[in-house]
């Protein structure tokens, strides 16, 4: 679905059909995802500059227009990425896509599992956890319900990579303003792999980074961090759908 509304050609009728869906009810939804696909890149690229060399990147879906591993070799040449998700189709397409990138690799596995993510073969080759790791979250826990406990889950990440390592994260908020609309958009998500999608408040995403320090400009609307471009072909989303934020794990 992420792909089909970034413009990609790497999607199925189903996808297709529930974005079109979810944009009936949620026309914010394609803005708001070509937004956040802006931010990760600019994220990335903050991490590239500020001297990272390994990236672990989860819950990526299909690999799309301008990903990670494109966009911190930019600066870094030799720098390499990992990316999890625990989609089979996924895995499949996404190893293809990338098998000639080179100091990438493709971990099937969920994140709710991090001990087995970070035991993966793939990760333990690429990525050396005595070093400094951006981890990035993007657009993915707002899918993981209360009872998978996903601020547990992050705390194991954010405990197992070395000082000086970021995290990457973006979540939708807990309401939007419009119920029904939103409700629409959780019934499409609930007939997909996602399940249903939850928002949370600010003071829940905030948890998620922990000890983690915030980089400048903080937790803030996924448009608001550090706009040093335009925003993808020209479009803004509402303010406040989507928060995001950087933070550095302080040295010991």
């Amino acid at each position: 679905m992420y792909d089909y509304i970034l413009g990609g050609k790497d999607n199925l009728a189903v996808d297709r059909e529930a974005v079109d869906q979810m944009v009936a009810f949620m026309p914010e939804i394609v803005s708001l995802s070509k937004a956040n696909h802006s931010f990760v890149q600019r994220a990335a690229r903050f991490l590239a500059a500020a001297g990272l060399r390994q990236f672990l990147v989860l819950g990526t879906g299909l690999p799309t227009q301008g990903n990670v591993h494109e966009v911190v070799r930019e600066a870094s040449p030799d720098a390499k990425v990992v990316y999890a998700d625990p989609d089979p189709v996924v895995a499949t397409h996404a190893r293809a896509l990338l098998e000639e990138a080179g100091r990438v690799a493709f971990a099937e596995v969920d994140l709710l599992r991090p001990a087995e993510l970070l035991a993966m073969p793939e990760v333990r080759q690429l990525i050396d956890l005595t070093e400094p790791v951006g981890v990035m979250v993007g657009s993915v826990l707002h899918f993981v319900d209360d009872d998978d406990n996903p601020q547990a889950v992050i705390k194991i990440l954010r405990d197992a990579v070395a000082p000086g390592s970021y995290l990457v994260l973006a979540h939708g908020v807990h309401s939007l303003g419009n119920e029904e609309a939103e409700e629409n958009v959780r019934d499409v998500f609930r007939g997909s792999s996602t399940g249903g999608a939850k928002g949370r408040t600010r003071e829940e995403i905030r948890a998620m980074f922990g000890e983690f320090e915030l980089v400048e400009p903080g937790l803030v609307p996924v448009s608001e961090w550090r706009p040093d471009e335009e925003p993808l072909i020209g479009e803004t989303p509402p303010p406040g759908y989507l928060l995001v934020g950087v933070g550095r794990k302080p040295s010991a």
